[in-house]
C-alpha cells in the first residue's frame, strides 16, 4: 500500500496550481493532479489485479478535497474485498449505455420498423394506412410507452373499443403492433411474448372476428345488366371511359390498367403482361386480350413521348377516382372494382369454365400452398378462350335506353 502523505487542507489543495500531481494525503494513493491548461482532477493509485492503476474521481472543485477522499475509501474498501472498482464501474456504464440504446418507446420502434420495411410497402398509399392506423389506435394508449413495458392490457385498452364496431379495423391494428412488437424484440428492445399474437393468446380473449365482421363486398353492376351498362358507357366520351371499359373487359383492377404502359402490350400474341411491382400480389400477371379488348386499344390515341396507355390532359397517369367519377355522373350504385365480382359471377352462374380459370383471370394468391406448388403455368390458351365469351357475352345483350341507378343487394 503507499505510503500515507501528509494532509493537506482544502485551502493548500485550492493553492495548487502548477503543473504536476500532489499527494493530499488522508487516504494512501490520493493525488491531485494539475494539467498544462490548468484543469484540476483527483486520482487513485493503487494495485488492481496485478497492476499499478489510476483511477479517476472527478474534478476539483466540483469534488471537495472531503468529498475525493470518501470516494477514495469507498474505492479501496472495494479493492479489500477483491473487487475491481475501474472495471466495476466501466460495467456500470456499459450496462447503463446498453439500458439507454434500447429505451426505446412503441412509437420510436414503429417510425424504425417502417424504416426497416420502406422498400415493402407497394406504394405511400399503403404505407400512410399503416402510420395512420397504429397513430390513430395504438398511439394514443402506447405510443409514448417503452416498448420493453408494453403488455397485454395495453394491446387490449386499444382493441376492446373497436373489435366490434371496427372489427376490419382493429384486426389490421393488432397484426400491425404485432409485427413491430416483433421487430422490436429482434432488434433487442423488449423480451418475451408478443402480447399482440392471435393464435393461442389473444383469440382466446377476443372474439373470432368472422363471427362479428360484417362482409361488405363492393357494389357491382348485376350479370344481366352489364351489357346494358356498356352500351352507355360506350357513348361516353373521355379516357376515363375507355379505362373503365377496359378495365371491365380485362376484369383487371383501377390501378392496372390507370398505369398501363404501351410497352407492356404484345398485340401479336393478344398478351398483356402486367409488371410484378404494379400487381397486388406483387407478381408477373399476364392477360389474354379479347377482340373487343384489342379493338378499344387501336381506337386510342397515341401522344408523342407520352407512354401511358389512358393518359390524363398532362399525359399523367389518372387519378384514382378517375374511374369511380364515371360511374356517379351515369348514376349507377356501383362501384369499378365491382365489375370484377360481376365477371366472377358470370363465370360460375353462366359457364362451364373451371373455378381457377376465374381465379387465374382475377390475378387472386392462391391459399393452398399446396396447389400453388403444382401450378406452373398460367393457362393463357385457356384464359383468352374465357376473356373472349366474357366479352361476347357483354356484347350480346344492348339493351335500349339509359342505364337506371342499380341498387346493390
Amino acid at each position: 500500500m503507499p505510503k500515507k502523505a501528509t494532509e493537506r487542507t482544502a485551502l493548500e489543495v485550492g493553492r495548487l496550481k502548477a503543473p504536476g500531481v500532489y499527494a493530499v494525503g488522508g487516504v494512501a494513493g490520493l493525488y491531485l493532479q494539475v494539467v498544462e491548461s490548468g484543469a484540476r482532477t483527483w486520482l487513485l493509485r493503487a494495485t488492481m489485479g496485478g497492476k499499478r492503476r489510476d483511477m479517476g474521481l472527478g474534478g476539483f472543485p466540483d469534488v471537495t478535497l472531503a468529498q475525493a477522499r470518501e470516494k477514495a475509501r469507498a474505492a479501496r474498501r472495494r479493492l479489500e474485498e477483491g473487487v475491481d472498482p475501474i472495471e466495476e464501474r466501466r460495467q456500470a456504464r456499459s450496462a447503463l449505455a446498453a439500458a439507454r440504446a434500447a429505451s426505446k418507446t412503441f412509437e420510436d420502434c414503429v417510425e424504425g420498423f417502417m424504416k426497416a420495411k420502406e422498400s415493402e410497402w407497394r406504394n405511400p398509399k399503403h404505407r400512410q394506412q399503416w402510420q395512420n392506423t397504429l397513430d390513430t389506435y395504438a398511439g394514443p394508449v402506447m405510443g409514448q410507452l417503452l416498448v420493453g413495458d408494453v403488455a397485454l392490457a395495453h394491446v387490449l385498452k386499444v382493441l376492446e373499443p373497436i373489435w366490434h364496431e371496427k372489427t376490419e379495423t382493429a384486426t389490421r391494428v393488432r397484426g400491425r403492433i404485432e409485427q413491430v412488437l416483433d421487430w422490436a424484440k429482434v432488434r433487442g428492445y423488449r423480451k418475451g411474448d408478443n402480447p399482440a399474437r392471435w393464435k393461442g393468446h389473444l383469440d382466446q380473449l377476443l372474439a373470432k372476428p368472422r363471427k362479428i365482421s360484417k362482409v361488405e363486398h363492393h357494389a357491382a353492376v348485376p350479370v344481366d345488366a352489364v351489357g346494358a351498362f356498356l352500351v352507355d358507357l360506350r357513348s361516353m366520351d373521355g379516357m376515363g371511359a375507355r379505362a373503365l371499359e377496359f378495365a371491365i373487359l380485362t376484369a383487371a383492377r383501377s390501378g392496372e390498367v390507370r398505369g398501363a404502359l404501351w410497352s407492356e402490350f404484345d398485340f401479336a400474341e393478344k398478351v398483356w403482361t402486367v409488371p410484378g411491382e404494379r400487381m397486388k400480389g406483387k407478381v408477373e400477371h399476364r392477360v389474354p386480350l379479347s377482340k373487343q379488348a384489342i379493338e378499344l386499344l387501336e381506337t386510342l390515341p397515341r401522344f408523342e413521348k407520352v407512354e401511358v396507355v389512358f393518359p390524363g390532359v398532362k399525359g399523367q397517369v389518372l387519378s384514382d377516382m378517375t374511374l369511380s367519377a364515371v360511374m356517379r355522373r351515369m348514376k349507377v350504385d356501383a362501384v369499378p372494382h365491382g365489375f370484377r365480382s360481376t365477371f366472377r359471377d358470370w363465370a360460375a352462374e353462366r359457364t362451364n369454365f373451371p373455378r381457377d380459370l376465374a381465379e387465374m383471370a382475377l390475378a387472386h394468391v392462391i391459399e393452398s400452398k399446396v396447389e400453388a406448388a403444382y401450378r406452373r403455368g398460367d393457362m393463357l390458351a385457356k384464359r383468352l378462350k374465357m376473356m373472349q365469351a366474357w366479352a361476347d357475352y357483354c356484347d350480346a345483350i344492348p339493351k335500349a335506353g339509359n342505364v337506371v341507378p342499380i341498387k346493390s343487394a
